[in-house]
């Protein structure tokens, strides 16, 4: 299983067409913050209110001259286009800019569909001895043996911030094809590991630890 980009949560395909979705077909922007491109999502959003404003000032501009025919027979003084054509070109700019980012997030999603796929058709990895496992368990210490399993309870500030913990280890689970046993208490999380079909523990157990102790970190 290949590791996820640092500081970045996988995005699901569902969650990749609503985001391109948001972007082509409401406001540039949206759907890019709602996948955690933050740095392209803001950009493009202020792009967006920016070309949506300077719109909008040409507008009223526009419509004033019109209402003053109702107090004057003088020709009205209409605005330069300069204003509408700058403010369409900033969101154009946004809506292409957008387009791009959602293009990348489709390609990502398929990424990890295809990972997916890749770790179901994997033939199963072999069962640790018990010296491989205390090996293993030496790179992640905070979780604990009991018997064909490891397990460990992380714990967090609050409710909200523990289900989004969960929410992460749920995708990164689904991409690896390994679920592990989840409670949760609260601000509580507890994870146990086990392969089934290995009849123990194997080295996924293990890899899918460690990316679990990187997501808490989040």
């Amino acid at each position: 299983m290949k590791p996820s980009s640092p500081g970045r949560n996988p995005v699901s395909r569902a969650k990749a067409k609503n985001a391109a979705m948001l972007n082509l077909l409401a406001t540039p922007g949206l759907g890019s913050l709602m996948c955690g491109r933050w740095i392209e999502g803001s950009g493009q959003l202020v792009l967006a209110i920016a070309g949506f404003t300077f719109v909008l000032l040409w507008f009223v501009k526009e419509m004033i001259p019109y209402y003053g025919l109702m107090f004057s027979d003088e020709p009205p003084n209409l605005p330069s286009l300069k204003m509408l054509a700058e403010g369409a070109a900033l969101f154009v700019a946004s809506w292409l800019w957008s387009a791009v980012t959602s293009v990348s997030l489709l390609r990502e999603a398929a990424r990890g569909k295809l990972e997916t796929l890749q770790n179901f058709a994997a033939p199963p990895m072999p069962k640790l001895d018990a010296a491989q496992i205390a090996a293993a368990l030496a790179a992640v210490p905070q979780w604990a043996r009991q018997g064909d399993a490891i397990s460990r309870t992380f714990q967090f500030k609050d409710f909200p911030a523990a289900v989004k913990f969960v929410n992460a280890v749920a995708v990164a689970a689904e991409q690896a094809w390994h679920h592990p046993d989840i409670d949760i208490r609260w601000n509580k999380v507890t994870l146990t590991l086990t392969t089934h079909d290995a009849g123990g523990l194997t080295q996924k157990d293990f890899d899918l630890a460690r990316q679990f102790d990187q997501l808490s970190l989040r």
